[in-house]
Formats: structure tokens, sequence, C-alpha cells
């Protein structure tokens, strides 16, 4: 009778595990069809990209996308569906390293001078001079004097760029506190994207108000008429992704290759920068700090 109570106790908890296994591979299997659809729903709007790319080539017109936020907050999944069906010889994407030696005795944007577009191309910055605005003055990888040199000179530089007709278009991928280390862990956790991690992702959490406060400077100084930021809420990769694309076409005057096609940005998705600044001087003086 015993051996029978325990092998029915064992039936029992076999059948719950079937079941919880069954639960998994049912949600997983929601979870793939889902982003399948979402995936698919992104190609009428990669169509658009390269018709805008065809513009471009036709007018000979160049178009920098700069492409800033925190770690893990959605720029290089960004770009990759940004780019995924474009032309590869009419694009190129920049992400600069550590500067060499010979580099830190250059004028601060000689080395990206190098990589601007030239007559029908687009360049796409994964990171980009604003490293020295966002990430050099909290770690200390610049002096006061050189961030504060890049601050006046950077809106005359940008003015310049558009003044002799380049498309400039400024993105700011804004993620919380709470889904950054949600992707870090899940980081952490996948061999396959382990190497996306490094000693900077863990000072992103400990030194996250000061990342806040850089930004906020950032905005406030470097958002100007001719060289405007666009914020894009990125805690839903997806919805971050489909509105970045938007806003991308939205700032070329090329003839649509589908005029039917939904091009407004998601207001609760993306702000211009003027906007994000009276958000964050709200929570400030509301709760004596910025949340951001």
């Amino acid at each position: 009778m015993v051996e029978d109570s325990l092998s029915l106790e064992q039936l029992i908890e076999e059948n719950k595990q079937l079941v919880l296994e069954n639960a998994r591979l049912t949600k997983n299997n929601s979870s793939i069809i889902k982003m399948y659809k979402q995936e698919d729903s992104l190609k009428a709007y990669q169509a658009e990209l390269l018709q805008m790319q065809k513009y471009l080539e036709n007018t000979g017109k160049r178009m920098l996308i700069l492409f800033e936020g925190r770690g893990a907050s959605g720029k290089g999944g960004t770009i990759r569906r940004v780019t995924r069906y474009m032309n590869e010889k009419r694009y190129r994407i920049v992400a600069m390293g550590k500067p060499t030696e010979e580099q830190k005795t250059q004028w601060f944007f000689q080395k990206y001078i190098t990589h601007l577009p030239t007559g029908g191309e687009v360049v796409l910055f994964d990171r980009s001079w604003y490293n020295r605005a966002m990430v050099e003055p909290v770690l200390n990888f610049c002096t006061e004097s050189e961030y504060k040199n890049f601050m006046k000179g950077v809106t005359g530089f940008e003015k310049d760029l558009v003044r002799q007709g380049t498309i400039l278009v400024k993105l700011y991928f804004s993620v919380t506190k709470a889904e950054q280390a949600r992707r870090f862990d899940a980081d952490a956790a996948d061999p396959l994207r382990q190497w996306k991690l490094s000693e900077l992702d863990v000072q992103a959490q400990e030194r996250w108000d000061d990342f806040t406060q850089v930004k906020y400077e950032m905005l406030k100084k470097t958002h100007t008429s001719s060289a405007p930021w666009t914020i894009i809420r990125s805690n839903n990769k997806y919805k971050a992704r489909l509105n970045a694309i938007k806003t991308i076409l939205n700032s070329v005057p090329y003839k649509r290759l589908n005029p039917d096609l939904n091009f407004v940005p998601d207001s609760n998705i993306v702000y211009s920068g003027a906007h994000e600044l009276e958000i964050m001087e709200a929570q400030r003086l509301r709760k004596g700090k910025f949340i951001s």
C-alpha cells in the first residue's frame, strides 16, 4: 500500500511537471509568434527606408543619425532594424572605441569628421561625440575644462553641419532603471550576449543619478532649433524601434512608397527634447530630484 501511495504521489508530481512544462512551451511559442508578427510589421517601414535611401542617392543629400542613451536602452537593436534591408553600399554604422594616443592630441571633433556621410549616404553613429557630454564626465574620462569646451562648441559644430546640407537626426533612447537592470541580468545569463556587458554597465546602475544629471545638462544646452533631440521611450523594444524608424522617415522629404501607412509617432513613446526637459524639471520640483 505504501508503494502504491508513493507511486501515486510520484505520478501526480510528474503530471504537475508536465503541465508546467506545457505551459512554459505554450508561453514560449506565443512569445515567438508575437515577436515574428512584430518583426513582420516593421517590413513596410523598412521598405520606406529603402525609398528614402533612393531619394538621398538621387539628390546627393547627406544624412547623419546619432543614437544615444544609457547602456541597454535599445540603440543597437534599433540600428539593426533600420539597416536590415538597406542598400549596404549607401550606409555605414560607426561605433568608435577608445581614442588612440594620437586622437587624444587632436581637436575633439577631428576623429568624427572622417566618418561623416558623403553625398547620397546615411551614417548611423552608435554613440557619437555626445560621449563627451554623457559618459566621460561621469566616469572622469575627461577634464572639467574639456567637458565645458565641448558643451560650448557642439551646438555651433552641428549648426554648421545642418547649414551645409546634412540631415541630422539626434535620437536619445530613454530606459528606466528597473528595465535596464532586467536587461543587464538577461545578458549576464545568456552566453550569446555576455559580451555586451562591461564594467561600465555596473556603474550605469550605481551612478544612475549622475548620468541623469548630465543627461539633463546635455538636453538643456544642446537641444536647438537646428539640431533638436528626439526622445524615444524604449522600455518596449518593438515600440521604440517602430517609432524611431518613423522619426527617421519623417526627417526626409522623400516621396512615400505607401502613403497609407501610419507615419505618426506614438506620443507616448516619442517626445521632443524640450518636452523631456519639462518632464524632468517637474520631477525635480515634485520629488526633489530627477527620475528619468
